[in-house]
């Protein structure tokens, strides 16, 4: 099996981009967190970041 075909499934493509695009990241400790987060669920801090969402090629 693998595990790097793409999806083709249009349902299932939205569903993984909002698995892997939508949370927030801690400024201090980096650990991810629900896009709604106020505050960091592992060191309490309140500044979040949204995650970067630009999509391009890597360099």
């Amino acid at each position: 099996m693998d595990i790097s075909m793409p999806i083709t499934d249009a349902f299932k493509k939205q569903i993984a981009q909002k698995r892997r695009l939508f949370f927030k990241i801690c400024f201090k400790c980096g650990v991810r967190n629900p896009i709604d987060a106020t505050r960091c669920r592992k060191c309490k801090r309140d500044q979040l970041r949204l995650k970067n969402r630009s999509l391009g090629v890597k360099k």
